[in-house]
This record gives structure tokens, C-alpha cells and sequence, in this order.
């Protein structure tokens, strides 16, 4: 990714922000975002301190919201197979008021689960700590797998 530096560096975390900016431009199918850079690619997944305030505390979440927060899995979900090779599916319940539970599994293996509340309000100060959060999540879930390999190949 040339047009994206990752101030934490670490190549999990660069491998986290190409697979996210590729999962978005998958799905532009009419060619809207394809002389964009990766930080505009990127920009919905920022929340400052400003925009995050001026989002209500209580509210529903809007389609778009949603659609980053699977994003978001999914680029977890396809760095963890590129890390070990096994096939790591999101499955994602939530209420229409933003409460509700993601869990990606491997095999018979759960080497994701994570509550969500307060979905409409997803997303990260900057773009270091969205990719230093997706490689933190990415790491937990290679952690796991390695750990207990034989249910993560069932």
C-alpha cells in the first residue's frame, strides 16, 4: 500500500489496512472510488473526538455503519487465513439499536468474539489505530489457532 504509512508499522498491521482498502473497493462496482487514495478509501473508518461527539449517545445505526463494522471483520477474518492458511468466517448478530455480538470462527474453533454496542458509533481516532486495533484482533485470533490447531482444522 504506497499511499498509506502506518505510523505502528508493524507489516500485521499494514497487512490489516490492504486487506480493508481491498474489501472496500471490491464492492465498487461502478467504479466510484477507483482513482481515490487509501486514506480517502479509508476516511469513513476515522472518528475524531469532534465527530464522535457530535453522534447521540443512544441511536440506531445506519446501513452504511453497519456495512463498515463487517468490513472491518471481514479484513480480519481474510488476514488471519493469509496468516495460517485456515478459513476464518464472521458472523455478525445486531439489533436494529446497535447492540448485538460478532464471532468468527475457524473449523469448530471461536477465535473471535467480541460484544457490540453502541454500533453507530463505530470507527477510530486515526488511521494507526484502526490498523493497530484490526492487528491486534488479528493476532489474538493467529494466537488461538495456533494454540489449539486440531479444532481449528475440524
Amino acid at each position: 500500500m504506497t499511499d498509506t504509512t502506518v505510523a505502528a508499522g508493524s507489516d500485521l498491521a499494514e497487512a490489516f489496512l490492504k486487506t480493508l482498502v481491498m474489501l472496500f473497493r471490491a464492492e465498487d462496482s461502478y467504479g466510484a472510488w477507483e482513482g481515490k487514495s487509501d486514506e480517502t478509501i479509508l476516511a469513513p473508518f476515522i472518528l475524531d473526538k469532534e465527530a464522535r461527539a457530535a453522534i447521540p449517545i443512544m441511536g440506531d445505526p445506519d446501513p452504511d455503519t453497519l456495512w463498515r463494522l463487517e468490513l472491518f471483520y471481514k479484513a480480519v477474518g481474510i488476514t488471519v487465513e493469509k496468516q495460517t492458511g485456515h478459513i476464518a468466517s464472521p458472523i455478525m448478530k445486531m439489533s436494529h439499536e446497535g447492540f448485538g455480538r460478532m464471532v468468527l470462527t475457524t473449523g469448530r474453533l471461536v477465535v473471535v468474539s467480541k460484544h457490540l454496542r453502541d454500533v453507530h458509533r463505530f470507527g477510530f481516532p486515526s488511521l494507526e489505530k484502526l490498523a493497530a486495533d484490526g492487528a491486534k484482533v488479528v493476532e489474538e485470533a493467529v494466537a488461538l489457532i495456533r494454540k489449539y490447531p486440531d479444532v481449528a482444522d475440524l
